[in-house]
């Protein structure tokens, strides 16, 4: 016969833990000997590992005393259940693995690959920090807003970041953050980047430079986060204006007045 203290370390447990399944009714409590002693024999042993095993195993206390009392097939089909239940968790904790793996990376967490390899491909030529920022803050909007269009979205991104003229606006946007918003260099960067765009309309299409199909609603919000993070952009797209063409993320082809000319 068993102390609870034996029977507590042969069944892999605690003595509260014991405690705790008399307490719940799943462990019979034994009577006492002539010294006050609770004494176990070895079923207790073998019941208090069926306990152990089965709350390891996630099973609510409730339902570990239904199936102690099971007949084998109704056990049977309860582990089957409890089986699949632990695959769907770790299925889930998987993905939980994948998520801080991806959070390592940094943009990967909420971005697709291909969206990634743009922005580090941007760091790599050399476009300024904020400038990324500015990019993958407006991609986070469009891949939740819009998921199914995002590979549309970035064969155009790639195919456009190999142009020399693109790059050259980036690495001179980046230039001009610090600068106030008078600076003669970012008249020049309008007058740049409203001929580069001139060109791609009329060699493509307006389509391709500016989407039309974004809502303009949220081509607003993603402007708005665009020049929160590098203000010198809402100067560049009031130049911009004056040159034929408006907006930041939506850009549209606009009438110019004569009396909008001038130096900037």
């Amino acid at each position: 016969m068993l102390t609870i203290g034996e029977l507590a370390s042969y069944a892999g447990v605690t003595v509260r833990a014991v405690r705790h399944y008399h307490a719940k009714g799943l462990l019979p409590e034994p009577g006492r000997d002539h010294s006050g002693y609770r004494r176990y024999d070895a079923g207790a042993v073998v019941e208090l590992i069926r306990i152990r095993t089965l709350a390891e195993a996630g099973v609510p206390l409730s339902r570990v005393r239904e199936l102690l009392r099971a007949g084998k097939e109704e056990f049977a089909a309860a582990v089957t259940d409890i089986d699949e239940r632990l695959r769907a968790e770790i299925r889930q904790r998987q993905l939980h693995r994948e998520r801080i793996a991806r959070l390592a990376s940094g943009d990967g967490l909420v971005l697709p690959p291909v969206v990634v390899e743009i922005l580090d491909r941007l760091r790599a030529h050399g476009v300024d920090e904020r400038i990324v920022e500015v990019e993958r803050d407006g991609w986070i909007l469009l891949a939740a807003h819009s998921p199914e269009r995002v590979p549309e979205w970035a064969a155009r991104k790639r195919e456009q970041i190999t142009d020399p003229p693109l790059l050259a606006f980036y690495l001179t946007l980046g230039q001009a953050l610090d600068r106030p918003g008078d600076d003669p260099e970012l008249v020049e960067l309008a007058d740049e980047l409203a001929m580069y765009i001139t060109r791609m309309a009329d060699e493509r299409n307006e389509a391709h430079v500016g989407d039309t199909e974004v809502a303009t609603p949220f081509a607003e919000l993603m402007d708005t986060l665009a020049f929160d993070t590098a203000p010198p952009a809402r100067r560049l797209i009031e130049l911009l204006r004056t040159r034929g063409w408006t907006g930041w993320t939506k850009l549209e082809r606009v009438a110019v007045h004569p009396r909008e000319f001038g130096p900037g």
